[in-house]
C-alpha cells in the first residue's frame, strides 16, 4: 500500500513539474521571442533572401532586373556651360529606387578627360527617364562626348506607378532666330492631385539621333486638370526636330 501511495506522489509531483516547466517556457519564449521584420538581419518570415522580398518593402537583388542605359549626351548651353544626360530604361513594373549614385565623364574631341561630376537619379516603376545632371562649367574647353556609369547598385523597392493617370495632351516646338522652345501640355485624368513632379524632355531627329534634351519642374496638378511645361534652348536645330519624348517623374 505504501508503495503505491509514494508512486501516486511521484506521479503527481512529476506531473506538476511538467506543468511548471511548460509554464516557464511558454513565459520564457513570450519574454523572448522577436517577430520577424524587415530590418532584423536576419533570413526569417517569408521573406526571400535576408530583410527582402516577400512582405518586405525592400526587394531582393535577385528580384530585378538592372536598369539599361540606351544612351548618354551632353549639350551646350552657352560658351563654356554643357548639360549632361543618360536615358535610363527600367524594366521593372514594380521596382523603384531612390538616389542611385552615378557620375559623368566629359571627354574633348581628343579622348582628354575634361571633368569626372558624381549625381544620383531616381528611378521611378515600369518608367524611363533621364540621369540629368548641369549645368556644368568647363570653362574654355569644349566636350565632345560624356560617359556615364552607375557607381552603385540601385536598392530596389516595391511600389506602383503613381502618375499612370498623367496623359500628354500636347506638345508645341518652336524655332526661330534666338534658339528654341517646347510647351508640354500635361494633364491628370484622376480626381485625386498629383504632387510635385520632374518632367524630361529628349528631341530626336529622322535618324532617331537624341538633338537635345532638357528638364523642368511642376509644382503639381489637381484632379481632373492640366498644366503647361515650357522648356528653351539657346539653339535652333534648323528644323531637324522629328520625335519629341517626355518623360514624367514624381520628387
Amino acid at each position: 500500500m505504501s508503495s503505491w501511495a509514494s508512486q501516486r506522489r511521484i506521479l503527481y509531483g512529476g506531473t506538476i513539474v511538467v506543468i511548471l516547466l511548460v509554464i516557464a517556457g511558454y513565459f520564457f519564449f513570450k519574454s523572448s521571442y522577436k517577430a520577424p521584420t524587415c530590418f532584423d538581419g536576419i533570413m526569417n518570415g517569408n521573406e526571400q533572401g535576408v530583410d527582402c522580398g516577400g512582405s518586405c518593402q525592400r526587394l531582393c537583388q535577385s528580384a530585378f532586373l538592372e536598369p539599361i542605359v540606351a544612351w548618354t549626351s551632353v549639350e551646350q548651353l552657352a560658351t563654356g556651360s554643357y548639360n549632361a544626360a543618360a536615358y535610363i530604361i527600367n524594366p521593372n513594373n514594380e521596382g523603384e529606387a531612390y538616389d542611385v549614385p552615378y557620375h559623368f565623364v566629359l571627354f574633348d574631341a581628343q579622348g582628354e578627360q575634361i571633368t569626372d561630376i558624381p549625381g544620383t537619379v531616381h528611378i521611378p516603376p515600369h518608367r524611363n527617364t533621364l540621369a540629368f545632371l548641369g549645368p556644368i562649367s568647363v570653362g574654355k574647353r569644349i566636350p565632345y562626348k560624356a560617359f556615364f556609369e552607375f557607381t552603385g547598385a540601385p536598392n530596389w523597392q516595391k511600389s506602383a506607378d503613381t502618375l499612370s493617370p498623367l496623359s500628354i495632351m500636347e506638345k508645341k516646338y518652336a524655332e526661330d532666330k534666338f534658339g528654341s522652345s517646347l510647351l508640354v501640355t500635361i494633364k491628370n485624368t484622376n480626381v485625386k492631385p498629383i504632387k510635385k513632379m520632374s518632367v524630361f524632355v529628349a528631341l530626336s531627329d529622322a535618324g532617331g539621333n537624341v538633338i537635345g534634351f532638357s528638364k523642368t519642374v511642376v509644382d503639381g496638378i489637381v484632379g481632373l486638370s492640366s498644366i503647361q511645361a515650357p522648356f528653351t534652348w539657346p539653339t535652333n536645330r534648323n528644323g531637324k526636330v522629328v520625335s519629341i519624348e517626355v518623360l514624367p517623374v514624381a520628387e
